[in-house]
């Protein structure tokens, strides 16, 4: 498989995956909340915000999917939100615990990371 269809393939998962998990908080966070037995927050908003920001994350990886060359230069804020939500999580989870509901999204963050690490090196640089 050439690198460019399989970055394609990465992007265009995660560009699924990041759409779909942050339109799901954002349109109906209270049944997602109640289904995994975790207290919501004070406001709504706190959670909103942030799915938000995963649908327009998905709709950069959506773009890198489309052109991957193109567009390599978005890679490295996907790799910076991946890193910062697991980084995060990770923290959390070894050293005070946290609900299970966080951990799963932070084990497939980690392994996005290195995807799109490969992805970024595998492309290699624009040329001028």
């Amino acid at each position: 498989m050439k690198t460019e269809r399989a970055v394609s393939i990465i992007f265009a998962v995660s560009a699924a995956y990041d759409g779909l998990l942050g339109a799901a908080f954002l349109i109906a966070p209270a049944a997602l909340y109640t289904a995994s037995g975790v207290t919501p927050p004070n406001h709504w908003g706190y959670v909103q915000f942030p799915a938000c920001i995963l649908v327009i994350f998905g709709l950069m990886f959506y773009a890198v999917a489309i052109k991957p060359k193109a567009n390599r230069n978005l890679i490295p804020y996907g790799i910076l939100l991946k890193l910062a939500y697991s980084g995060i999580v990770f923290a959390y989870w070894f050293t005070q615990g946290l609900p299970d509901l966080w951990k799963p999204f932070a084990v497939i963050d980690a392994v996005s990371v290195v995807l799109f690490a490969w992805a970024w090196v595998r492309l290699g640089a624009p040329e001028p």
